[in-house]
């Protein structure tokens, strides 16, 4: 079941393009990672899947709702935009007293529950405008989490967090999936992030889609090369293609391949050599990350163009 869809959405500011023609679908339980440099069209594609701006075509839906105002479905959606707001003369927990009041929420103890959840206990009694940036952030999760919402979304979550906090949200978030079939969906430009936390991944660039990829499907398309060196590399060159590897020298004078056999074997490569005598003084995988594939993707698209 598709929780969010897009179809074909497009938004102007004047003459300016700043999302064009964008369809995205995120299933149900799933976390959809929303990646794109800052400027890509990420914070206006989230103001339009929450009806905070109207797209000039296209239209978008929540839980198979068209979005438009006087909607009943948002109680069920939680979200974070940009830098959270809070009142800055209450205190964390009067903040969200304010917020628990105006959803209509009956559990008060939830509060403390979600207070605690986001390690915000130490600050309950302080008030927002002497919080770090950090705490903010943690405040703003857990506005956006207090009514147990079935759809989350999220941008630039974990801006402002230590390293140890980006952890504690990272692993929140899974759980979340996990144990309440929450969905995510998930903007930010950190890419490292994205590839440990999404399930499937789109990626955004002055405006457009460029590629929508679940994880299974991206790791098939992630570039991954065996570089090898040894005491001689022509003859183990000769010997490594006599085996039926595909392999050759490249420019640093290494070996290189992208032989999935050879790969996902570098031991029978290693046992090989050494029983030929030509013993490996290097033998190392290296897989192309998240940032390099989603600078390949922008590079190729901008060569289309």
């Amino acid at each position: 079941m598709n929780i969010l869809q897009t179809f074909h959405i497009t938004k102007k500011f004047g003459d300016t393009v700043a999302v064009n023609d964008v369809s995205i679908s995120v299933r149900e339980g799933e976390i959809y990672g929303f990646l794109g440099v800052n400027g890509a069209g990420k914070t206006t594609t989230i103001r339009l899947l929450l009806g905070m701006i109207r797209p000039s075509a296209g239209s978008c839906r929540l839980f198979g709702q068209e979005i438009k105002q006087g909607s009943n479905f948002y109680n069920d959606v939680g979200y974070l935009v940009e830098m959270p707001h809070s009142y800055p003369n209450l205190t964390v927990e009067e903040n969200l007293k304010v917020y628990s009041f105006l959803r209509g929420l009956a559990d008060k103890e939830y509060i403390n529950k979600i207070i605690d959840k986001l390690h915000l206990t130490t600050y309950k009694d302080k008030k927002v405008k002497h919080l770090s940036m950090g705490n903010n952030q943690r405040l703003g999760l857990a506005k956006a989490l207090i009514h147990n919402p079935k759809l989350l979304i999220l941008d630039e979550p974990i801006n402002g967090l230590d390293p140890e906090g980006i952890v504690e949200i990272r692993k929140f978030l899974k759980e979340l999936v996990y144990n309440h079939n929450t969905t995510i969906f998930l903007s930010s430009h950190i890419l490292s992030e994205i590839s440990q936390l999404a399930t499937r991944i789109g990626i955004i660039h002055d405006g457009k889609l460029i590629i929508e990829i679940d994880t299974d499907e991206l790791d098939k398309q992630i570039i991954k090369k065996l570089y090898l060196n040894t005491i001689n590399n022509e003859k183990t060159v000769q010997l490594l293609k006599s085996k039926g590897f595909n392999v050759s020298i490249n420019n640093l004078g290494f070996i290189e391949t992208r032989d999935i056999k050879a790969i996902k074997q570098p031991e029978v490569i290693a046992e090989l050599l050494v029983n030929s005598n030509l013993p490996p003084k290097m033998l190392n995988i290296i897989e192309e990350d998240l940032e390099s594939f989603f600078l390949r993707i922008i590079h190729k698209q901008k060569s289309i163009l």
